[in-house]
C-alpha cells in the first residue's frame, strides 16, 4: 500500500456487522510453496443490523482466487467484485452457503501474519486481523462461529496436523498424504483459529479438573528440543489449578495444545485449545534459561491460559476494547505470579515497568487511551498502555470492590457474557451490577490518555489532633484531549508513628480536582505513607525529606512503599549530582545516613533476598531519564555512576562479604536458589563499578566455573564493559558453548548490543554480518537492533545522530519484510521531545526520511507520522 491509501478506524463508527457466519468448514491442502484452501461457509442476515445492505462484502490480502460457489453453484463473474482487499458478492439471499477456493505462498509470508513457514514447519497467527491472508472472510471480533477443519499434507514433512478444539478423526491417502479433522464446538471470532502442521516431538501430559474431568495435556517442540518443556508443562497445570481456585474458571475442551515456533512476532497467542507460542517463552532447562526466563514462561503460559475465559470464552466485540481481554488477563497473570513466587518482588518489577516504559507511552506523541478511539492500523495498538495500564485498571476495580467483590463481579461477568463479544463497559457494568455500586466516574480511565499527577500536601494540628491530607489531581494534555475530567483514583494510605508502627490502613477515594482527608485523634503527627502498592498508576508529588525517605526505607510496613522511599531518595541524590555535573560544580560525598541505611539492610539479611536485592538496587536509568524535563544522557550516566561507585566503595567489605556468602555455582531453580542467585549477583554489580582487577577477577571466574544461565550472563553482562580486548575471549567461548541454542544466542547479541562502551553501534553493524543473525527472525531482530535501541539509550543517543541513523535504516529495511516488527522499532524515535534542541533536529531528520521513504506500509507510518505531530 502507498504511503496515501492509509484510512483512519473510528470507534464511533463501530456498527454491528450486517451478515454473520454460524459454522465455517475449512479445507487446507498444505504444502510451503502453494497451500489450496476451500472454506465453506454458513451466512446469514443478521438480525440486528438495521442496516439492510445489498452485498456481502469479505476481507482477504495476498489471495489468488480458484472458484466461488453460492449454494453448490459456480458464480459467474458478473456476480461479484475483486480487488486487492475485499471480495464483494452482489446480492446474496438472507441465507446461503458460500464456497471459496484460494490458493496462498506460506513460503513467502515474511509479516508472519495468516499462514507461514517458521522453518520447516508451517503455522498461523490471526490476531488481529491475519485470517485475511488464508482465506476471504468476515475477519471481525464479532463474527463468531463454529469451526469444522480438515488439514491434508505430505507424511513425510507435515507428519503432525493440529488444529483448534477436539480431534475427531484422521486418514490415510494415497501419494504419501495424510489427513486430520479438527472440530472446536465453541464459536470463536476468526483471530483465534490456529493450525500447525510439522514434523514434531511431543510432551504429554494429563491433569484433573476440580470437576473431575481428565484433560489431556500436549507440548510440541521440535524433536531436540523435548527436553526443554517439563517447565512449561508444570507451569501450565499451575495455571488451571490457580484459574479454578481463584476465579472459578475450569478448563472446557478435553485437549489443551501447546505448540513452540522460532518465527512470531508475538510472545504468544491464545488460540482456542491450540495455543501458538514463541520458543522463549517454551522451552528452558537450567543450564541454558535465567531465572528470568522461568519466571516468564510460567508467567506467559498462565496468560494465554487464562485468556481461554477472559478472551476466548467472552472476547471483544471490536479491537478499540483490546483492553477488555488484555488488560484482564494481565492483572489474571500478575496475580498468578504474584501467588507462584513473591509478591512483594512481583509488585514492584511490573510497576518498575509501567513507570519505566509505559508512563513514557503516556507523555510521548503515541499517547493513547486503554480503549482508543482511533486507529489506522491495530497492531500499533498492542502497547504497554492497552496491556500494563490496562491491567492496573483492573486492579484498581480490585482495590475498589474488594477480593471478594471483584470476584463476585467477574463471576456475573462471565455468566452474562458467555459466548459473546462484549465491550469494556459491559465489564464495568457486570462489576457494577454484582456489588449494586456505581462506576461511572471511573470509566474515565479507559477513555482518557495520559498519567495523572498527584500532588500531595499535609498539616498536623496538635490541639485537635488531626492529620489532614489534601490531594490534587491532574493529567497532563495528550493528542487530541487537552482537557481532562477528574478521575475516580483509589489512594491507598497508612499512617507511621516515630517508631515505625502503623496504623490500619485505608484507601481514600478521591473524585475531586482537589480533596482533603482529616484523621482523627493522633497524639501525635504522623508519617504518611501514600498510595502503598502503587494503589494507582499515578506520579506522586509530595515534598520528603531525606530523613523521612530514609525512615520509610527502613520501617514501612507496606513492601512497596519501603522500596519506593529508598528509590525516591537515591533518585534526589542523582538528579542533584546529575545538576552539579551540567554546572561543572564538585560533586557530593553521599549522605552518611543513607550508607548507614544500606549498611544495616547487609548485615541483617531479609528472608526474601529477592526484595533485598531490589531494595538496594540504584533506580533505572531509562526510569530516571524520564523524571528529567530535557534527558541529559550523558550527564545521567556519570551521575548514576558516581552515586553506585560511592556505595560500592563505602561498603565494599560488605558487598563482598555477601558476595561470597550466597555464591554457588550450582543451578536450581526454587525460589531460594533465585532469590540467592539475585542478590549475590546485585552484589558483584556493585564491587566491578570500582574496577579493581581482583574483583574483575570475580566475574571471570564465576563465568567460568557457572552452572546457571543466570550467573554464567550475570559476570558476562559485567565483562561487557570492559575493552573488547579483555571481553572477547569471554564472548568467544560464550558462543562456542552455545551455538546452536537459538534463545542463547539471542542473549549473546543482546549482551553486545547493550554495552556501554564508544564502540558499540560498530560492534552492532559488525553483528548484523554475523551468520546467525537473519532480518526475518523477529527474535534475533529484538535482540540486537531492538536491544540497542530499547536498552542502550547512552550510546542509541550519541551526540553525533548516529545511533538515529542506523535504527531508521533498519526500520526501512525491516517494513519490506515484517511491518509489526518495523512499527515498533520506529516507536523508539517518538520521544524526541524530551531531548536537547540538537538531538532533536537529529531525531526529526531521519522520521522524515523514513516518512518519505516508499513503499512504506501503514504499521510504520501511523508510528511516524503520530511520532512528527508532537
Amino acid at each position: 500500500m502507498s504511503n496515501t491509501e492509509a484510512q483512519t478506524i473510528y470507534l464511533n463508527d463501530y456498527t454491528v456487522p450486517p451478515f454473520l457466519i454460524s459454522h465455517s468448514e475449512l479445507h487446507f491442502e498444505l504444502s510451503a510453496d502453494d497451500t489450496y484452501v476451500r472454506s465453506r461457509l454458513s451466512i446469514h442476515r443478521n438480525p440486528l443490523c438495521q442496516l439492510k445492505p445489498d452485498d456481502l462484502v469479505l476481507v482477504g490480502e495476498d489471495l489468488t482466487l480458484v472458484s466461488i460457489l453460492v449454494d453448490n453453484q459456480a458464480l459467474a463473474e458478473k456476480d461479484y467484485l475483486i480487488n486487492d482487499e475485499t471480495l464483494t458478492i452482489l446480492q446474496p439471499s438472507d441465507d446461503f452457503i458460500l464456497e471459496i477456493t484460494n490458493r496462498i505462498q506460506p513460503s513467502s509470508n515474511t509479516a508472519l501474519s495468516g499462514l507461514y513457514e517458521s522453518k520447516t514447519m508451517l503455522c498461523t497467527q490471526c490476531e488481529a486481523e491475519g485470517f485475511r491472508r488464508i482465506t476471504w472472510y468476515l475477519d471481525r471480533p464479532d463474527v463468531m462461529s463454529s469451526f469444522h477443519v480438515t488439514l491434508v499434507a505430505d507424511k513425510d514433512n507435515y507428519p503432525v496436523l493440529l488444529s483448534n478444539g477436539n480431534r475427531i478423526d484422521q486418514g490415510v491417502l494415497d501419494n504419501n498424504k495424510h489427513w486430520a479433522s479438527w472440530q472446536d464446538p465453541f464459536p470463536k471470532p476468526s483471530y483465534l483459529f490456529a493450525l500447525v502442521a510439522g514434523n514434531l516431538a511431543c510432551l504429554q501430559d494429563r491433569f484433573t479438573t476440580c470437576s473431575g474431568r481428565e484433560i489431556a495435556l500436549e507440548i510440541y517442540v521440535e524433536a531436540h528440543d523435548l527436553d526443554k518443556t517439563q517447565h512449561a508443562m508444570q507451569s501450565l497445570k499451575n495455571a488451571m489449578r490457580w484459574d479454578e481456585e481463584a476465579f472459578g474458571r475450569e478448563y472446557d475442551l478435553d485437549l489443551y495444545m501447546i505448540v513452540a515456533v522460532s518465527h512470531f512476532n508475538m510472545g504468544a497467542m491464545e488460540n482456542k485449545g491450540l495455543n501458538i507460542f514463541n520458543t522463549k517463552f517454551v522451552l528452558a532447562s537450567e543450564a541454558s534459561a535465567t531465572d528470568a526466563d522461568y519466571e516468564n514462561i510460567e508467567a506467559v503460559i498462565g496468560h494465554e491460559y487464562f485468556h481461554n475465559w477472559s478472551g476466548n470464552r467472552v472476547t471483544c466485540r471490536d479491537w478499540f476494547q483490546l483492553s477488555l481481554k488484555e488488560g484482564f488477563t494481565v492483572f489474571r497473570d500478575q496475580q498468578f505470579t504474584a501467588h507462584q513466587t513473591s509478591d512483594a518482588v512481583k509488585r514492584i518489577k511490573d510497576v518498575n515497568m509501567l513507570r519505566t516504559h509505559q508512563f513514557a507511552e503516556d507523555a510521548s506523541p503515541l499517547a493513547h487511551p486503554i480503549r482508543p478511539d482511533a486507529y489506522v492500523e491495530i497492531n500499533n495498538f498492542y502497547t504497554l498502555t492497552v496491556y500494563e495500564k490496562g491491567a492496573e485498571v483492573v486492579r484498581m476495580l480490585h482495590t475498589l470492590l474488594g477480593e471478594k467483590g471483584f470476584r463476585r463481579g467477574c463471576d456475573l461477568y462471565f455468566e452474562r457474557h458467555d459466548g459473546q463479544a462484549v465491550t469494556t463497559d459491559d465489564f464495568v457494568k457486570a462489576l457494577e451490577d454484582a456489588n449494586q455500586t456505581e462506576l461511572q466516574q471511573f470509566r474515565h480511565w479507559y477513555s482518557q490518555a495520559g498519567t495523572p499527577v498527584i500532588e500531595v500536601n499535609s498539616y498536623y494540628n496538635a490541639d485537635k489532633k488531626q492529620f489532614t491530607l489534601t490531594l490534587k489531581q491532574s493529567c497532563p494534555a495528550t493528542p487530541n484531549q487537552h482537557d481532562k475530567k477528574a478521575f475516580h483514583i483509589p489512594i491507598r494510605v497508612g499512617l507511621l508513628d516515630k517508631q515505625g508502627g502503623s496504623a490500619e490502613e485505608c484507601v481514600l477515594q478521591l473524585t475531586e480536582p482537589e480533596q482533603s482527608f482529616t484523621f482523627e485523634q493522633l497524639d501525635d503527627e504522623p508519617i504518611a505513607s501514600i498510595l502503598r502498592g502503587f494503589s494507582a498508576p499515578v506520579k506522586l508529588i509530595q515534598q520528603q525529606s531525606l530523613e523521612t525517605q530514609l525512615f520509610l526505607f527502613q520501617h514501612d510496613s507496606d513492601t512497596f512503599n519501603r522500596w519506593e522511599a529508598g528509590q525516591n531518595c537515591l533518585s534526589a541524590l542523582i538528579f542533584n549530582t546529575v545538576e552539579n555535573i551540567q554546572q561543572h560544580a564538585p560533586l557530593a560525598e553521599l549522605p552518611i545516613q543513607l550508607i548507614a541505611a544500606f549498611r544495616h539492610v547487609l548485615q541483617q539479611p531479609l528472608d526474601d533476598l529477592a526484595y533485598q536485592s531490589l531494595l538496594l538496587s540504584l533506580p533505572a536509568k531509562a526510569y530516571l531519564a524520564e523524571q528529567m524535563d530535557v534527558i541529559d544522557i550523558d550527564a545521567l550516566y556519570q551521575a548514576h555512576r558516581h552515586i553506585k561507585h560511592g556505595l560500592a566503595h563505602a561498603l565494599k567489605d560488605l558487598w563482598l562479604t555477601n558476595y561470597q556468602t550466597y555464591h554457588q555455582a550450582g543451578a536450581g531453580i526454587k525460589a531460594q536458589d533465585i532469590a540467592q542467585r539475585s542478590f549475590k549477583n546485585l552484589c558483584l554489580d556493585y564491587l566491578m563499578t570500582l574496577g579493581e582487577p581482583q574483583l574483575i577477577n570475580l566475574s571471570i571466574q564465576q563465568f567460568d566455573g557457572a552452572q546457571n544461565m543466570t550467573d554464567q550472563m550475570s559476570a558476562l553482562g559485567q565483562l561487557s564493559h570492559l575493552d573488547s580486548a579483555q571481553n572477547s575471549p569471554y564472548f568467544d567461548a560464550f558462543y562456542q558453548q552455545w551455538q546452536g541454542e537459538d534463545l542463547v544466542i539471542d542473549k549473546w547479541f543482546s549482551l553486545q548490543a547493550c554495552s556501554e562502551k564508544p564502540d558499540a553501534l560498530d560492534k552492532v553493524k559488525q553483528l548484523l554480518l554475523h551468520p546467525d543473525f537473519d532480518l526475518k527472525t523477529p527474535n534475533r531482530v529484538r535482540s540486537l537492533i531492538g536491544a540497542f535501541a530499547s536498552a542502550n539509550p547512552l550510546q542509541f543517543n550519541a551526540a553525533d545522530g548516529s545511533g538515529y541513523v542506523f535504527i531508521a535504516n533498519s526500520i526501512i529495511d525491516l517494513d519490506a519484510i515484517n511491518p509489526q516488527i518495523a512499527a515498533r522499532l520506529a516507536g523508539s524515535l517518538s520521544r524526541w521531545k524530551k531531548f536537547d534542541l540538537s538531538r532533536q533536529q537529529l531525531i526529526k531528520q531521519q522520521l522524515k526520511r523514513i516518512q518519505a521513504h516508499s513503499p512504506l506500509s501503514n504499521d510504520v507510518l501511523e508510528i511516524v507520522t503520530r511520532s512528527l505531530k508532537a
